[in-house]
């Protein structure tokens, strides 16, 4: 009897759990509102998730990777991706609300009052700064519980207002930092070009990062693909954008953050080995490291590697969601 009076028991607090998180749903859904703030004259577009008149909550920013790619992780070039969408949906699972939005360039977004020329570091990161306040004065955002992911390159645009001190700059909790750049843009691709390219091609790129280092200028007679990487069209961003060392930006971050870090032994942009350095600037907060196997780029399990498959439908990987799940209550 008793143990069936246990059981009787166990059902009834396990229906009225059912039925209150029910209710919670029914009362306060979760709703995609299409937003818009503004950002130094340059009107900015994103969705914002969140539980429809629910007290506050804790809330994210999502910053999604370089190059045009919106609000959803879908890339103008590379195509439909869609994972900051999937990551904002697994955030409300957990009671999370989000803001992802269209970066210059991208989306309803467009280049506002800019030229493609005038488009630096600086900009996206104006963007991500008006991002975030515009989410701290939401009703529904517990302004104590503020995170940010970011993803490749914004990674160092998340770094970077989790250092912020300007005044009415809000406080960021937590960071998650997913395959973070490891370190200054031309030295990656330096990286990259010892790795694959003939002695001749490696001494004209060294030749180049001198050049574009000290005078701002590129050579013209760059071998034919590095000439796509960095060219009279794009070398003010480059310049701009390699001034900025994401192991500086991680070692001034406030000591004791929650910080999410992955990399992946099939992601050629944020192979484990080479965040050694990035990861030793964050052992002063409280880091979480999770090496995923087989991710590629946009966190989905591809151990290929190949850009013709960052397309490719699927759902988030089911390494990282596990990590996220343990994080958000950080």
């Amino acid at each position: 009897m008793k143990g069936l009076v246990l059981i009787a028991v166990s059902l009834i607090l396990a229906l009225a759990g059912c039925s209150s998180q029910d209710s919670s749903q029914e009362q306060h859904p979760w709703v995609d509102d299409d937003v818009s703030f503004d950002a130094d004259g340059l009107t900015i577009h994103g969705t914002y998730r969140h539980q429809k008149d629910s007290g506050p909550a804790p809330a994210a920013l999502l910053i999604s990777e370089s190059g045009p790619t919106d609000r959803n992780g879908d890339n103008a070039v590379v195509g439909p991706i869609g994972n900051m969408k999937q990551l904002a949906e697994q955030l409300s699972d957990h009671g999370v609300a989000s803001l992802r939005y269209d970066k210059i360039g991208t989306g309803k977004t467009g280049l506002g009052p800019y030229r493609p020329n005038d488009v630096v570091s600086a900009v996206y990161t104006k963007g991500a700064d008006a991002a975030v306040r515009f989410l701290a004065d939401q009703a529904g955002t517990d302004k104590a519980r503020i995170s940010v992911y970011g993803l490749g390159e914004g990674t160092v645009h998340a770094m970077t207002l989790a250092t912020e001190a300007t005044p009415g700059a809000p406080k960021i909790h937590s960071l998650g930092l997913f395959q973070p750049l490891p370190g200054r843009y031309l030295d990656i691709i330096t990286s990259r070009v010892r790795g694959d390219a003939s002695p001749q091609t490696l001494a004209a790129w060294l030749a180049a990062v001198d050049e574009i280092r000290t005078k701002g200028t590129v050579p013209k007679d760059l071998p034919e693909g590095l000439g796509a990487i960095v060219n009279p069209g794009n070398v003010k961003a480059v310049v701009e954008t390699d001034k900025i060392d994401p192991v500086v930006l991680a070692a001034r971050l406030p000591a004791g953050t929650p910080v999410l870090l992955t990399c992946s032994d099939t992601d050629s942009q944020a192979k484990c080995d080479a965040l050694k350095p990035l990861i030793d600037a964050l052992r002063h907060t409280a880091l979480k490291v999770v090496e995923l196997r087989g991710v590629n780029h946009v966190l989905h399990d591809d151990p290929s590697d190949s850009i013709a498959n960052l397309t490719k439908p699927g759902p988030l990987s089911p390494q990282l969601v596990t990590a996220l799940d343990a994080f958000v209550g950080q």
